[in-house]
């Protein structure tokens, strides 16, 4: 009598791919972002086209080539940022997972060298204009290139800030996970965005009056 034998088989559970949380809620507050800085541009055109005098006084005293140095100096930022990105992606936290060559870490370091320096030299303008008599209540102009420029400043600060927490995040784990990960290409996100910004501001507050 013959012996038959059943095989169960396992029934196999499609994989649910997810999407990354970290990004999406990333990028929805950029949206958010995005409205705040476009309402800063409103308020800038709005009072320069009750005020042109003021306006085109104020923009005499700029110093364009320092500001332009700046906004290369920011621009950089952002590439050493997007290849530390490309680093932790691969899995690379550090020169030891490098072969003693530059990765995640201090690229990302770099990153906020060249931030800090960006700040420092908003900082040094604003000390130069106020010495000059520019202060914030002077007049339409001095409110709305201090307050554009300025909470793009705080901005600026708050990604050196995240920057230093996924740093610190990164130096607790022995590999890169996914969430490290997540939270490189998150605050890539974010700095790329301020660069972005930047070069809008840069271009309509020193750029533009020389076309109009």
């Amino acid at each position: 009598m013959g012996c038959v034998t059943s095989a169960t088989t396992t029934p196999v559970v499609p994989r649910v791919h997810r999407p990354n949380t970290v990004a999406i809620g990333t990028i929805v507050w950029l949206g958010s972002e995005v409205m705040f800085f476009a309402g800063l541009f409103a308020i800038y055109f709005t009072l320069r086209a009750m005020a042109p005098e003021q306006f085109a006084a104020g923009h005499d005293v700029m110093n364009i080539p320092f500001s332009a140095g700046n906004t290369l100096i920011l621009v950089a930022s952002s590439v050493t940022c997007q290849i530390g990105v490309m680093h932790a992606e691969a899995g690379r936290k550090d020169r030891r997972d490098n072969n003693g060559k530059w990765a995640t870490v201090e690229w990302f370091y770099l990153t906020v060298v060249l931030g800090a320096i960006f700040v420092s030299g908003q900082v040094f303008e604003y000390a130069t204009l106020v010495s000059e008599g520019y202060v914030f209540n002077l007049n339409p102009f001095t409110s709305s290139f201090y307050m554009a420029t300025g909470f793009h400043g705080l901005h600026v600060i708050g990604g050196l800030l995240a920057f230093l927490i996924v740093i610190v995040r990164m130096y607790a784990v022995r590999r890169l996970g996914k969430r490290e990960m997540q939270s490189a290409m998150a605050v890539s996100y974010y700095w790329h965005f301020v660069d972005v910004v930047w070069i809008g501001l840069f271009f309509v507050v020193y750029i533009l009056p020389f076309l109009a």
